[in-house]
Order: C-alpha cells, then sequence, then structure tokens
C-alpha cells in the first residue's frame, strides 16, 4: 500500500513527536462502548493546548479525542474499530445522499463554536433516553466531559427545523482538517437520515474553508450506527498503519 506524501510526510513528523509524549500514555481497559463482545483497552493521555499541525499528525495517525483526552485502540482480541477519513474534494453523492439533501432543503443549518446551552442538552438527553438508554448518561456530562475541551477549538452544526433545534454536530476544527467528535438528533426525526445530512454538511463547510481531510472517527463494521460511514465514496480506512483508499461500495 503506497502512502500519498501528505501522509508519508505526517507519519514521519508523528514518529518524532511520539519518541518525546510516548511516556505520557497509559493503557485503559473497560467494557466495549460499542456492545461487542469484547473488552475495551483505550490507549490515552490527558493533553493541554495543542498546536494545529500537532492535532492534525494525531488525527492522521487514527488518533481520537474525548474530552481532554487523545486516544487510540490497543483491543488484544478485537479490531473493529477502523478510522475513517473522507477528502471533501473527491466526494461523489450517490442517489440516497441526494435523496437526504432534498429531504432536508428545509432544514437551516448553523456552524458555531460548541455551546452548552439548555436547548442543546435537552436534545442531547432526549436522544440520549432513546438510543443509549444507560444509567449515567445525561447532556450536560456529554458536553463537560466529551465535547468541551481545552486541546483544539471546537464548532458545532446545528440544525433548525422552522426554528425548532432537531440535530447537532460537534466538531474540532483546524486550518486542513475537520474532526467529526459526535452527533445527536431528534430521534422523532430520524425518517430524515439526520446522520447522513451532518456528514454531507460538514462535507459542504470543508469545501467552503478549502479543508483537505475529514475525520469520521470510528468505522465499526458490526455497528450499524457506525458502518453507514462507508457509504460515503470514496473514503478511507487506517488499515495497517497506513491510509486505504476504499472505491465504489456505496
Amino acid at each position: 500500500m503506497k502512502m500519498s506524501l501528505y501522509d508519508e510526510q505526517c507519519a514521519r513528523d508523528f514518529e518524532l513527536m511520539e519518541s518525546r509524549i510516548d511516556h505520557f500514555f497509559a493503557e485503559m481497559a473497560v467494557e466495549c462502548p460499542y456492545h461487542l463482545p469484547h473488552d475495551a483497552r483505550f490507549y490515552q493521555a490527558l493533553f493541554s493546548p495543542l498546536s494545529d499541525r500537532a492535532m492534525e499528525l494525531f488525527l492522521a495517525s487514527g488518533y481520537r479525542r474525548n474530552g481532554n483526552c487523545l486516544y487510540t485502540m490497543h483491543c488484544p482480541d478485537c479490531s473493529a474499530c477502523v478510522p475513517i477519513r473522507l477528502h471533501p474534494q473527491e466526494m461523489k453523492l450517490n442517489r440516497n445522499q441526494r435523496r437526504v439533501l432534498k429531504k432536508n432543503q428545509d432544514i437551516e443549518v448553523e456552524f458555531a463554536p460548541i455551546t452548552a446551552s439548555e436547548e442543546n442538552i435537552r436534545l442531547c438527553e432526549k436522544f440520549l433516553r432513546s438510543r443509549y438508554p444507560h444509567k449515567y448518561n445525561d447532556g450536560k456530562s456529554y458536553y463537560k466531559g466529551f465535547f468541551l475541551n481545552r486541546i483544539i477549538p471546537g464548532m458545532e452544526f446545528r440544525f433548525r427545523l422552522r426554528g425548532r433545534l432537531v440535530g447537532t454536530g460537534i466538531v474540532d476544527v483546524g486550518q486542513n482538517w475537520m474532526n467529526a467528535v459526535y452527533f445527536y438528533f431528534d430521534p422523532d426525526e430520524a425518517s430524515r437520515s439526520l446522520g447522513t445530512f451532518n456528514i454531507l454538511s460538514m462535507i459542504e463547510t470543508c469545501l467552503k474553508l478549502d479543508i483537505s481531510y475529514l475525520y469520521l472517527g470510528y468505522y465499526i463494521e458490526e455497528v450499524a450506527a457506525m458502518n453507514y460511514k462507508r457509504r460515503f465514496d470514496p473514503h478511507y480506512l487506517y488499515l495497517d498503519d497506513g491510509w486505504r483508499k476504499i472505491d465504489k461500495l456505496t
């Protein structure tokens, strides 16, 4: 698998950076957050503000952000979590994605700094109660411990239907990259495919801002809420320590 010049440079720069920060990382074993039948092992470290380039190198090396932690997966019995990336300038929308755009042409899209507003927290909690009804899941905790951070500037996409908030997408944004952190929506509007619409909105914004790399988190074949990302054509999967282009799988 031949790496692009960009990825080759990122890999070299990350190797130099990693040698200086590796001792900050530790492994933490927990129950799999995606309910797969394996223990999950997070390799993670807490960070203060990072430069745009440092965050770019972490993302290009398959790392993710959760609050003030950066992490990657070191699960001994599972390799289901595969980082996925889009190159917005290459995207070719399929028939279903064009239908989603048409279906949501009445949605107003806002792009603004992350805000732990009452309406955001209410919608987040409604989503969590419907999709992930765990005892300790609540909107305030998600904002305080997950979305807001001291590492890198964060933004959010707000989707409104006649003024009513129906979805919010949390992203990190750099000079040449965008990182999707989380998306929640009104379960009553599930027929609108707002998860797909959120990604389409990110692609459009990346094109406007001349951003070349859009990181979508993990692609997990066995998890429906995570495998729809493969329908974006082409996409790149981080396999064997390199990004591999996957085309025409939609």
